[in-house]
């Protein structure tokens, strides 16, 4: 039995992700808190919220392989959050110049047939050039990166902010790690290349 797959998201970009697989899918939207509990790192968070979103989504996809992803920007050990506001974005964009900012998404498949789930969570690094007050004025009116954690879209122009990035899957930094979400899908008895081929 081939299970459907249901991306636990509705992020625009992780829905454009998975599509590049190009596999059946639907998206539903999981409706949890994400707020941190009490002195929860980073990397637990992550975790979590991925789990939480695919088992919450899985109590109206029963018998389907439900996606959960989450993510997180950390500099030192403090997240940056959406800054919704121009004057957030300036604040953050100055505090990440010159500096090497963690993107730790948090991967979670969740068979809802079976009840097992499979978590982990993906690490990439984007090392910031210094940049100058006009630099991030720029940049902010271009994109208006006001609702992307760390304001900025890496996917568009924010790459003009970069020195280098570093990780094992650029998809991971926009939101959705598809090499290890592939490796989980396989384990479930589902081949990508062979899935896209039939549909």
């Amino acid at each position: 039995m081939t299970l459907p797959i249901v991306l636990g998201s509705t992020s625009p970009f992780r829905k454009a992700i998975l599509e590049k697989l190009q596999i059946p899918f639907q998206c539903s939207a999981p409706n949890i808190d994400e707020n941190a509990q009490p002195d929860e790192n980073p990397k637990d968070l992550v975790a979590r919220l991925a789990f939480e979103k695919a088992t919450e989504v899985a109590k109206v996809h029963d018998s389907s392989l439900i996606i959960g992803s989450d993510q997180v920007a950390v500099v030192g050990n403090q997240i940056l959050g959406k800054p919704h506001t121009h004057d957030n974005a300036v604040q953050q964009l100055q505090n990440s110049s010159g500096q090497v900012v963690t993107f730790l998404t948090g991967l979670c498949l969740y068979n809802s047939h079976n009840h097992t789930s499979e978590t982990i969570v993906e690490p990439f690094e984007v090392h910031f050039k210094d940049l100058s007050t006009e630099e991030i004025e720029n940049y902010l009116q271009l994109e208006t990166p006001y609702k992307c954690a760390g304001s900025f879209k890496s996917e568009a122009a924010g790459i003009a902010l970069f020195e280098k990035l570093s990780g094992d899957d650029p998809n991971t930094l926009i939101g959705l790690p598809l090499i290890q979400l592939i490796k989980m899908l396989k384990k479930q008895g589902l081949d990508v290349l062979s899935l896209a081929r039939q549909s």
